[in-house]
């Protein structure tokens, strides 16, 4: 009698990890008809101020931060300035993660940025590469879209409808010229800093 349950709970693991295991990767046909999103823009100062901003909210309580970006050029030196920023404010920045636009599976990277367990993660992307990848992270891993953060490349509503349902629902930024944004379920609001009327 004892068998049964015990194989029942064998193969729901069996069913549980291959579920697990399948790609949730964008297909060709929604990737081509999003192919013109745009690259990264370089930051602004403002938007650096903003981003700041947001993780420093009294309440946030936010000390250690992971931080991923894309391997472009204007992603790379967001996330150089928002590190020098962070840590010279007394905060900590617990790993730094990059990942190409294209990748097979984004398992690595996805459990690169979640292998450590940070007040926030903290994202400069590309939106293509990083649709790709937050489907990755919200299949795979304990990632929670509300403690991130991101710079304005991120604030089209088109990544959302990319990405899929909720899988960036709670995602927060700053835009270029130092606004806030969030997702929203599939859609990106954007309303001026706490403290300023709209």
């Amino acid at each position: 009698m004892e068998s049964r349950p015990r194989k029942h709970r064998h193969t729901m693991s069996i069913l549980k990890e291959r579920d697990t295991s399948r790609s949730p990767l964008i297909g060709a046909a929604d990737l081509a008809a999003h192919a013109d999103l745009p690259a990264p823009a370089a930051h602004t100062e403002a938007e650096l101020a903003a981003l700041i901003g947001l993780l420093t909210l009294p309440k946030a309580r936010i000390e250690t931060v992971t931080l991923g970006h894309s391997r472009d050029t204007a992603s790379r030196a967001a996330a150089e300035a928002f590190a020098e920023a962070w840590t010279a404010r007394g905060g900590t920045i617990l790993t730094t993660v990059s990942w190409p636009e294209t990748a097979a599976s984004w398992l690595r990277p996805a459990h690169r940025l979640t292998a450590q367990l940070p007040d926030a993660w903290v994202l400069a992307a590309a939106p293509l590469g990083l649709a790709q990848l937050a489907r990755r992270l919200r299949h795979s891993t304990d990632w929670d879209p509300a403690r991130s953060y991101a710079f304005a490349s991120l604030q089209d509503s088109r990544v959302p409808a990319l990405a899929g349902a909720d899988v960036l629902h709670g995602l927060r930024g700053a835009t270029a010229d130092g606004a806030v944004w969030d997702v929203r379920h599939g859609w990106v609001t954007v309303r001026p800093p706490a403290g300023e009327s709209a």
